[in-house]
């Protein structure tokens, strides 16, 4: 019996040039991917992806470096305009978001999207004594 093989859709150059780069700076790791409109993953990176290793995942010069390796492995889709998404509070947060600017990408917004609790956990019961 004949097996199917599954091909890969090839991905195409981005129509109208835009996308989003969605930035998640954790305490411990940064980690960033880049889309189109749709939502469709095009490149995506991460700190330890480039071999970094502990504390170091989690400092500007690495954040940086993060967002430099996902654009350029998205620079053959055709995206010139981007919109910024940033989640968490890491150190990474601002070098990544100066990243994108420096590599030539037009920035269309920059939204903070990091959840925030709205009325927390449910306090402990009052101890009894």
């Amino acid at each position: 019996m004949a097996v199917k093989k599954e091909t890969k859709k090839k991905k195409t150059l981005v129509e109208g040039g835009e996308g989003c780069v969605y930035i998640q700076a954790t305490a411990n790791n940064t980690l960033v991917t880049l889309t189109d409109k749709y939502g469709n993953a095009l490149a995506q990176s991460s700190a330890g992806a480039l071999g970094n290793r502990g504390a170091k995942k989690s400092t500007p010069f690495v954040a940086q470096q993060v967002v430099e390796t996902a654009l350029k492995n998205a620079s053959n889709f055709g995206v010139s305009k981007v919109g910024i998404l940033v989640k968490g509070a890491g150190g990474g947060r601002e070098a990544a978001i100066r990243a994108v600017g420096t590599a030539g990408l037009q920035i269309l917004y920059i939204k903070d999207v990091s959840p925030i609790p709205h009325n927390g956990c449910r306090p402990p019961k009052a101890r009894r004594l």
